[in-house]
This record gives C-alpha cells, structure tokens and sequence, in this order.
C-alpha cells in the first residue's frame, strides 16, 4: 500500500501536468479555427480588400495561436521558452533539413501573397494543372476543375511553375477556324461570319471582328476568326458562335468539307 501510495505520489504531478496540457491545447486547438474563422470573415466582408487575402491572413492567424499554444504546453512541462530556443538552435540543421519542402512552401505562400501571380475565384493554369482558386494560405493553394475535382498545390511547386491566368485581363479574344469547300465562295463565307459577329452584342467593336483565310488545307479552305469579348462571356460566345456559323452556312450552302480524298486519273 505504502508503495502505491509513493508511486501515486511520484506519478500525480505528471499525470496533472499532462491534463492540463491536454486541456490548454484543445482549447487553444478551437480557439485557433475560431479566431482564424472570424479574421476570414472580417476581411472577405470588406469589398475594398482582396478576397485573396482573407484566407492568408487566416492562415497565419492559424499558426501563430497554435505555435503560441506548443509553447504554453511545453511550459506546464516545465520547459521554458528560452530552452526551447536554445533546443531548436542547437537542431536547426536537422529541422532545416527536414522541413526544407514545408518551409519552402511557406517562403512561396508569401511570394504568391506579395506579387499576386493569381487570386481567389481567377482561372488558371499552375504547371499544366488547370482550374478555379478556390483559396490561397501558408502552404497550399486550393483549386477546383470545371467538373469539381479538387486539386491541391503546394506553394512551392506553384510558384516555381509556369502560371498562366485565364482570368487576369477583362477581355479575352475568342479564336474559332472554320473550314469551307474548295468550290465554295470565301468572300461570302467570311461576310456571314462577320454579320454573325456585328450582330452579338457581347463581340466587342474595338477591337474590331477579323476573319481571313489562314489555310488551304487537304480537303477545306480554313478561315480563322477573331472575336474579342469580355472573359465571362468567352466560352458561351465560343460555343454559341460555333453553332451560329454552321446554321449560317446550311442557309446560305456553304459545304462544310469533312476529311476525303479525291483521286484524279490521267489517261496515258
């Protein structure tokens, strides 16, 4: 009895200790998403500021409380700040060597931050990986797909990529190649194409609609038009216009060639 007594006894304090411990970090655990979750908010409910920003700066609202939290559990242990220092001093090389990708990601979530390759809600194309910034934080950038596959990059491998952003200028021009028969008039053809684009008020009238003929190819003489339109409406125009052409040129004839051969026989 008196043996379990001294074990209790020696046990009691850790055992306390590690309660308390416990206690502080699943409060400092709920406190960070919460505190974090509000400076989110605060920021997307300001229009003047960048969206791009809330989910940052909730980030790093995140990790500074829980890193304020380790330091508040390691003290109940009775390790002091200042030791805590010196121990990661001593281990910086082994650290340094180990998170060299996190911290990596890190130092280029705060590049992406500070030059704004991409934002929140902007389509784009990270390393040929394409799709909507759903949020940008200390680590990762979150995308989703046109079909709502989510896709997760590290910020490192984003910044050291080619990023191209579909989403960064209003307009956007719209290329569309049509191919007519050999025997058809391409004067006429491209007239059509243009009343078509006159008539769409979201082609843009500067700059102007273009079409000429770009190819003479095996079976089609291909004409190329060029639309400009703001970048909301690219792909409905791109869609839409395709379908406008060809209901155009069934009206008018204007033969629409699919791939073929034609053999020509010379008498000896």
């Amino acid at each position: 009895m008196e043996q379990m007594m001294e074990q209790t006894a020696a046990y009691g304090p850790v055992i306390m200790n590690g309660a308390k411990a416990l206690v502080v970090l699943i409060l400092g655990w709920i406190a960070a998403g919460m505190i974090s979750g509000a400076v989110r908010r605060r920021i997307l409910s300001r229009p003047e500021i960048d969206p791009t920003l809330g989910g940052f700066a909730a980030s790093v609202v995140r990790w500074t409380i829980l890193a304020i939290v380790l330091v508040a559990v390691l003290g109940i242990f009775g390790i002091e700040a200042t030791s805590l220092v010196a121990m990661l001093g001593a281990a910086t090389l082994a650290i340094g060597l180990a998170l060299q990708g996190t911290l990596s990601d890190l130092a280029a979530g705060f590049m992406l931050i500070l030059f704004r390759p991409y934002k929140i809600g902007q389509y784009v194309d990270i390393g040929g990986t394409a799709g909507t910034v759903k949020d940008l934080n200390l680590f990762v950038t979150e995308m989703v797909t046109p079909d709502n596959v989510q896709i997760i990059i590290p910020n490192g491998q984003a910044w050291g990529s080619i990023i191209t952003n579909y989403s960064h200028h209003d307009t956007r021009r719209v290329d569309l190649v049509f191919g007519i028969d050999y025997g058809d008039n391409a004067d006429q053809a491209m007239e059509l194409i243009l009343e078509l684009a006159r008539a769409d008020e979201r082609i843009l009238a500067d700059p102007e609609p273009w079409v000429r003929v770009t190819n003479l190819g095996d079976s089609s003489v291909d004409l190329t038009a060029r639309l400009w339109c703001q970048a909301a409406d690219y792909w409905d125009l791109k869609f839409e216009m395709t379908k406008a052409v060809k209901e155009a040129f069934d009206a008018k004839g204007v033969s629409i060639p699919y791939p073929h051969t034609v053999e020509i026989q010379k008498k000896g």
